[in-house]
């Protein structure tokens, strides 16, 4: 990466963003700033093995808290630490594309996920598991309600990111929602989480083939108001969740933050205009080559991986770059028919300025949430801001949800 940050909390801008994304979690109550910065502290300047280690060993500390709260009858204190260690489990994995031993992905994904499952089951059945049937398998899914009563509610359904995480969801939207009272549906979709690191299933471009199964399982449930589904899409599902629209029509309205037309600009910007000619050109054995030579440096060979496992074809650069070249709207916006709001912070630093082209192609009901560098809700998903822009996009949505029912 070549941004840069004013006032960083490190020298390495994946580092620092990782940080700030912290640091925004904190305020919608998932971890405690505190803890942050302590570990930020002991990290120092150290590279990725401290980042692994440090965070590691504050997720282990919370988990600990939140068994010791468990074994005293104290379910709620449980809840909030096994939140926070599964955070922070998975922030340590941040540091997984620079580490020379890469074993350590299966047990740390392990130790958050138990921490992940614990929370759910520390909600005292407000918080149930829903298994989506999903091309002759299932996505793992739970569906988080205000309280175990029961009721028929409206639900936003999150679609995450490319490698975020489920804690980083509660976040992003789905702890506000919860306090007004709605249902929150996550998923682990193919490619995400449990999907990849268990299961090994990647990504795919097509994702309405991802969210009508999670609809029609959601639909039919006696607590879920099928009439008031509304959608949020974070970081590459800023594309999944607008390509899914253009071919699923059932959600009242939706938030794509940021928007994304085109996956592959991302990764394009990598690369010198020659291999992009040589990409587009179909030249697969020169392409390959060149790219052979480039990653004869283990970080960026281990970059590359971690990058391109998601996609299950890490194996192939060009058939890398040519599955993310796939990952593009230009073809289907025109269907849309969803109310959609799209953030658009400044410094976008992975799809600059696609909050604005997803906007100008849209022909439906479309709105732009602008998120500045003034009031710290700048950056990729907004890392700093993220109350700042949960509240405005559930507004957003409840005014569809109202003008609906009219």
């Amino acid at each position: 990466m070549n941004w840069t940050a004013a006032g960083a909390f490190s020298a390495d801008a994946g580092f620092d963003f990782e940080a700030r994304c912290a640091l925004g979690r904190a305020a919608t109550g998932v971890g405690d700033v505190g803890l942050v910065l302590a570990t930020l502290d002991r990290i120092g300047g150290g590279g990725p093995q401290a980042w692994f280690d440090e965070w590691s060993a504050t997720a282990r500390d919370l988990q600990a808290r939140a068994d010791a709260a468990t074994a005293a009858g104290h379910p709620a204190t449980a809840g909030w630490a096994y939140l926070a260690a599964a955070d922070y489990f998975a922030v340590a994995l941040g540091a997984l594309d620079g580490l020379a031993d890469q074993s350590v992905l299966g047990p740390t994904f392990a130790a958050s996920e138990h921490c992940w499952q614990a929370w759910i089951d520390a909600s005292a059945g407000a918080h149930v598991r829903v298994d989506v049937p999903y091309a002759g398998t299932t996505l793992p899914g739970w569906l988080l309600r205000p309280d175990a009563s029961g009721a028929r509610r409206t639900t936003l359904v999150m679609t995450n990111g490319s490698d975020g995480s489920r804690t980083a969801l509660v976040a992003n939207g789905a702890a506000e929602a919860l306090a007004r009272g709605w249902n929150v549906f996550l998923y682990d979709g193919p490619g995400q989480q449990s999907m990849l690191f268990e299961r090994g299933i990647p990504f795919r471009p097509d994702w309405e083939a991802v969210l009508t199964p999670v609809i029609d399982a959601l639909v039919g449930r006696a607590d879920v108001e099928a009439d008031t589904l509304v959608g949020y899409g974070v970081s590459q599902a800023g594309y999944w969740l607008p390509r899914a629209l253009a071919f699923e029509h059932r959600l009242v309205a939706a938030v794509a933050d940021p928007g994304v037309m085109d996956v592959s600009t991302s990764w394009l910007g990598h690369l010198p205009p020659e291999l992009v000619g040589l990409l587009r050109s179909g030249d697969k054995d020169t392409f390959n080559g060149y790219m052979a030579q480039m990653s004869a440096d283990p970080d960026a060979e281990r970059t590359f991986l971690f990058r391109a496992r998601p996609y299950g074809l890490a194996e192939d650069p060009f058939d890398v770059f040519t599955e993310v070249m796939a990952y593009d709207l230009r073809g289907v916006v025109g269907q849309i028919r969803t109310p959609l709001l799209i953030t658009d912070p400044a410094d976008e630093q992975f799809w600059p300025g696609q909050s604005q082209q997803l906007y100008d192609a849209l022909t439906g009901e479309k709105q732009l949430l602008a998120g500045t560098a003034d009031e710290g809700a700048n950056w990729h998903c907004e890392p700093l801001g993220r109350q700042l822009t949960n509240k405005p996009m559930l507004d957003w949505l409840a005014d569809r949800l109202t003008a609906r029912s009219r």
